[in-house]
């Protein structure tokens, strides 16, 4: 089989390998697509090099068909389409103690920390499996792991109906915490610095503002004054934590969502005059997977306005370079593509 890895250095290579039958208590599944994300960006630019064993099979955005079932495994059958919580905990923490096993001591994100879904035939464990409905395109069902993400934040937040929410950057989180707030019935502006992106997501019914402009004071205008109920950093930009604070109202809420790589200041007057919250969001839980199956299976997520191009394994790292270059918004590979002359 054909598998994608990270080869240090920015560069992910093509290599031929030997599926192995899956393990007991474990399901092999054909990958069918995996999207690309900003964690494997990360992973690409050297920044998790300390938790990934170079050369690495990388991928946790998936869907695909269960190939194959090892012993003991019960309750799923070949063929049934399904794609992955890619979290394994180890029970046992104080975090799993206390109920936040998703993000226990000693987490392992497949993909990640262990072997992921870029390849022809992945062996994972069956408690990891997520169920698809089969009236969902597995093409879109490769976006259920990142709407899972969004899902979570917006949950965290504490979102109700009728609240006016920022969201700043405008990539495909970003777009999906946006659609995941308004289908909980929010009013939804983001604010995005590239042309093209902010372009995309007026296309989706969002107000889409410039930071260039004097966001603030629109955000000010948008809200009466008050500012927004909810505020979502999702850019990663050490300029937009600083501001992030000045669009939240009095006792608003800033959720953290991007992967900063280092510490960066924070207005910690703004965050003690208005008496604001800050919330990490990490991750997600089952019932998090679960409403993202929902939400994209009713339609509820813009998949195919997300989904910029789909590429064979073979072109992995054009379809990097060209995420990197901010030219396209997902990119999905499609892992099954070229397998079957192997």
């Amino acid at each position: 089989m054909l598998a994608a890895r990270y080869a240090g250095d920015g560069t992910m290579t093509v290599t031929e390998l030997d599926p192995l039958p899956p393990g007991p208590g474990h399901v092999q599944i054909a990958v069918a697509y995996n999207g690309i994300c900003g964690t494997d960006l990360h992973i690409l630019h050297g920044h998790m090099d300390s938790r990934v064993d170079v050369p690495a099979i990388i991928g946790h955005e998936m869907s695909g068909t269960i190939a194959a079932l090892g012993d003991g495994v019960e309750g799923w059958a070949v063929g049934d389409p399904v794609t992955v919580m890619p979290l394994a905990w180890d029970g046992t923490c104080p975090a799993c103690r206390a109920g936040n096993r998703h993000i226990c001591h000693n987490l392992d994100f497949v993909g990640i920390d262990s072997p992921g879904a870029l390849q022809g035939r992945w062996n994972v464990d069956a408690d990891l499996l997520v169920p698809l409905p089969r009236t969902l395109d597995l093409k879109h069902a490769a976006l259920v792991e990142p709407t899972a993400v969004a899902v979570h934040d917006v949950r965290r937040a504490g979102l109700a109906r009728g609240d006016k929410v920022v969201v700043i950057g405008g990539g495909p989180i970003g777009v999906l915490i946006a659609s995941v707030a308004r289908s909980e019935g929010a009013d939804v502006t983001v604010i995005e610095l590239d042309d093209r992106r902010r372009s995309a997501v007026a296309g989706l019914g969002f107000t889409a503002l410039d930071p260039r402009d004097d966001t603030v004071a629109q955000v000010e205008r948008w809200t009466g004054g008050a500012g927004a109920d909810v505020v979502f950093e999702v850019s990663g930009a050490a300029a937009a934590v600083l501001g992030a604070v000045d669009y939240a109202k009095v006792r608003g809420t800033l959720v953290v969502v991007a992967i900063h790589p280092e510490p960066r200041p924070v207005n910690l007057q703004r965050v003690f005059w208005r008496e604001l919250s800050i919330l990490g969001a990490r991750v997600y839980e089952r019932r998090d997977f679960d409403a993202a199956v929902a939400l994209l299976d009713a339609g509820e997520i813009p998949a195919d306005a997300l989904i910029s191009a789909t590429v064979p394994l073979s072109e992995i790292q054009s379809a990097f370079d060209s995420l990197v270059s901010g030219e396209a918004m997902k990119i999905l590979v499609d892992v099954q593509a070229g397998q079957e002359q192997q």
